[in-house]
């Protein structure tokens, strides 16, 4: 099967290793990515923004033995979310000890796995303790599954089909990193896109969805490394490519990778994506310093002293990725206090301390946010003006991931066991089904 080669090899394969590579007229040969109400196809869901379909009423209790349809536990290590496509689940897992990476195809209703495919093996570089070889979260176009894969020396993008054939595996770029990649891809008509800020230096890259191909390979700002990953959106009547990059965050021309924008901040190393509400982009990081900053979009070149709408305090979170709704933007910080600004203007309406720490961002469905903390707890709230009660649960593992709501479940990847959790009927015999 095809494996990410090493970079080593790629280099001695390709002259001049990883170049800057400009459009070409007639790249974009596909239909665009799309979407059913029912799919969870990557990254913060069909909308890019954590946001359930509407409708939806998941359950506000579970734990073990209740509300558990099915639970299952996958070999190896990730903290990836789930990406759901029709009646099946994909989601990657990784060991290091083995050095590979694989893409699981699960039955969505039973949790039973269909394939298992081996999308990188080969040397793996050290990375943070709290990271794995299979952090991002993969990404479907209806006809493929997209996977992120680090080796020792380069990051690159391996298409498998739905059917669990690897369609093509395509080096993007040279890449170290202290702590490892964890970027998600994202699709722009024909192109699936990925952001490389670290110690080889600094790209952004699209490829070709179907061939794997370069589309545009682009040089960023150098900085030191940050592992973001970024947004797609239609924003002050453009589209734009969006980044909490390394130092700054930026507005890119999805088209061919051209810098639209620049705003200095959040921090200097980031890991959360930003959110869009009208013609505002927010972005919070980070370290060494943490901040949540609104920046207008309509800009051009550096905007740092003319586009700042409002910059909140250094309570902001650093890797959960907020979600915005109705005017009200909710974030968590990574170590757990939770608030709810006001977007227009960044005042705080409330706050709820949960004295825990948080990898997790939150999901909003049915009027109400769900969050979950690295120590295996689950937090339901109301998503309004005013603070309500909490509901807590708990599991016996941890959570890293983000949780995906779909169709009245949650779909909830631990450090142990990945569950489904919904309402059980009684009548049906489906609770705590385990694999």
């Amino acid at each position: 099967m095809t494996v990410l080669l090493p970079l080593a090899a790629c280099l001695r394969a390709q002259e001049g290793g990883f170049p800057d590579v400009a459009p070409q007229d007639g790249w974009d040969t596909l239909p665009p990515a799309k979407a059913d109400a029912r799919d969870w196809p990557g990254w913060r869901g069909p909308n890019l923004d954590n946001v359930a379909p509407a409708g939806q009423r998941p359950p506000s209790a579970w734990g073990a033995g209740s509300n558990i349809l099915w639970q299952v536990r996958l070999p190896g290590r990730g903290h990836s979310s789930p990406c759901i496509c029709g009646d099946r689940i994909y989601i990657t897992s990784g060991d290091h000890a083995q050095g590979a990476v694989w893409l699981f195809c699960l039955e969505r209703a039973t949790g039973k796995t269909i394939w298992q495919a081996e999308v990188y093996k080969g040397p793996v570089a050290k990375m943070h303790a709290d990271n794995s070889l299979a952090s991002a979260t993969p990404a479907c176009d209806g006809a493929r599954v997209f996977v992120p894969c680090q080796s020792d020396r380069a990051v690159g993008m391996t298409a498998v089909s739905l059917e669990g054939k690897v369609l093509w595996s395509k080096e993007a770029a040279p890449y170290t990193s202290i702590q490892g990649y964890s970027a998600s891809p994202v699709f722009y008509k024909s192109a699936v896109i990925m952001p490389v800020e670290g110690g080889l230096g600094c790209r952004m890259v699209a490829l070709h969805r179907a061939t794997g191909e370069v589309v545009w390979r682009v040089p960023l700002r150098t900085v030191k490394e940050s592992y973001a990953t970024p947004l797609v959106a239609r924003v002050a009547g453009r589209d734009q490519l969006l980044l909490i990059g390394g130092e700054s965050t930026r507005g890119y021309d999805p088209a061919n990778g051209a810098l639209l924008w620049e705003c200095e901040g959040p921090s200097t190393f980031c890991g959360a994506t930003p959110v869009v509400g009208g013609d505002l982009v927010y972005a919070t990081a980070g370290w060494p310093k943490r901040a949540l900053l609104a920046i207008r979009a309509d800009g051009q070149g550096d905007v740092t002293q003319s586009h700042v709408v409002w910059t909140g305090d250094a309570k902001a979170g650093y890797i959960p990725t907020p979600v915005l709704q109705g005017g009200l933007l909710y974030a968590v910080n990574d170590q757990g206090l939770m608030r709810c600004y006001e977007a227009a203007d960044g005042r705080v309406l409330w706050e709820q301390d949960f004295k825990a720490p948080f990898y997790s961002s939150p999901v909003l469905a049915g009027g109400s946010l769900y969050v979950f903390d690295r120590k295996g707890k689950g937090y339901v709230l109301n998503a309004a003006r005013t603070a309500g009660p909490v509901i807590t649960n708990g599991l016996p593992s941890g959570v890293f991931a983000t949780p995906v709501i779909l169709e009245n479940r949650i779909y909830l990847r631990t450090l142990g066991d990945f569950y489904c959790i919904g309402e059980w009927d009684a009548g049906s015999g489906q609770n705590g089904r385990t694999r």
